[in-house]
């Protein structure tokens, strides 16, 4: 059985620098029905700019994309920066950008008065706090048997974290109001560019509609803390129920028009393209997630030998969220989705765009076991059977490919 996770507080940190601590990779023995395994890999240091996080809660794939472990996720709502998933379309910028971090500014664009303002200006236009589910656009795709290209993310490209910051809206009104005809908010990462090379071909530059702006942060700190330089500090463009892209780290621009970013990363990157076609303007973007849910314990981590766990009397407990909506319930069930039962929410609500943890207490004999959960969200939408085949493996929200099979001994 999964014990909670109690071994790290929340630490007030920024970054961290020391020696990398050596990662002990073992297999994330989490199957769906194409009966996918990860096998044990060549162990892999935290890099330098997150060595403080819990090299025992996560894989490390590359510099770049760090997953939590399935096991890591506990039974609290809330996932410790230690734990949290890294995911970064380009390396993080200098440390130099976090050391003062009120002088950090963004530019307002289309608006009716355009102003660049400071962190510190913002602090001082207004305060709110949201807890929601942070999720690559790409997690779960390792499922998919096709193998599509880009970090093989089962379902630790995600987690649920507080964010403190100024309502995009009350910045907006402060400014006028939108200008006429503005139908995308459009968030600038401010990552360094390589000189030499046109910046719309690699910069992180994502629209999404007005519309999101109701509860958007500009956001300075997460969990209580000041956000880290590895999660998109001093200054993060927070959108809640869209996927991590949209969420933009090291925001430096905010612009509101009439037309989308034609940075490569919105025209062509992230778009759900059928397999084996290629990317294009007119595919639907990667954006608002769905209804999804997955078991985190009993897994196939537990027990003395991997996927066999003992007889008796078990807690089948994990996640469940709604990307824009709230989560209404959760069924399990532990052959395969033959039968289902109702789970139990539990723990606190912390909104609409956090996850929910359930529960399902079931005696199990010896044997051997398909377990997976399907959630419902507050508007009807019940979560899919099926992944939906794209070319990048985005938006992977399927029971099937989520469910763990183990032995009970």
């Amino acid at each position: 059985m999964n014990t909670p996770n109690t071994h790290i507080p929340l630490h007030r940190r920024s970054v961290l620098t020391g020696s990398a601590s050596a990662l002990a990779m073992i297999g994330l023995a989490s199957w769906s029905r194409g009966s996918l395994a990860q096998t044990a890999a060549a162990p892999k240091p935290l890099p330098a700019y997150v060595s403080w996080k819990d090299a025992s809660s996560v894989i490390v794939h590359s510099g770049t994309t760090i997953e939590t472990k399935r096991s890591a996720f506990g039974t609290s709502v809330i996932t410790p920066a230690e734990q949290l998933y890294i995911r970064n379309n380009l390396p993080a910028p200098d440390a130099a950008i976090v050391a003062d971090r009120d002088a950090w500014e963004i530019n307002i664009e289309g608006v009716q008065n355009p102003r660049k303002l400071t962190v510190r200006d913002l602090k001082s236009l207004g305060l709110e706090t949201v807890a929601m589910v942070l999720q690559c656009s790409g997690n779960g795709r390792g499922f998919f048997p096709s193998k599509p290209s880009g970090t093989p993310w089962t379902v630790g490209a995600a987690g649920c974290v507080v964010w403190s910051g100024v309502p995009v809206k009350a910045v907006v009104d402060l400014l006028g109001g939108m200008a006429s005809g503005a139908r995308y908010m459009t968030g600038t990462g401010g990552e360094k560019l390589p000189a030499g090379i046109d910046p719309k071909s690699i910069m992180v530059e994502r629209s999404v509609p007005v519309a999101a702006m109701a509860d958007a942060l500009l956001a300075w700190e997460m969990n209580g803390a000041p956000i880290s330089l590895a999660h998109g500090g001093p200054l993060r463009l927070i959108v809640p129920g869209y996927t991590g892209v949209n969420n933009i780290k090291y925001v430096k621009q905010l612009a509101f028009s009439a037309q989308e970013s034609d940075a490569k990363i919105m025209s062509h990157g992230y778009r759900m393209t059928p397999a084996g076609g290629k990317s294009d303007p007119s595919q639907p973007s990667v954006q608002e997630m769905t209804v999804k849910s997955w078991i985190n314990s009993p897994s196939a981590e537990d027990g003395p030998t991997s996927g066999q766990i003992k007889a008796g009397m078990v807690q089948i407990q994990g996640v469940a969220f709604g990307g824009l909506n709230a989560v209404k319930g959760v069924e399990v069930s532990v052959d395969g989705g033959k039968t289902w039962q109702a789970a139990r929410l539990v723990g606190p609500d912390l909104g609409k765009y956090a996850w929910r943890q359930f529960v399902l207490q079931a005696r199990l004999s010896p044997g051997n076991y398909t377990m997976a959960s399907r959630a419902t969200d507050m508007a009807g939408n019940v979560q899919l059977q099926n992944r939906g085949e794209n070319l990048s493996g985005y938006n992977n929200t399927s029971w099937a490919d989520h469910a763990v099979k183990l032995n009970v001994a």
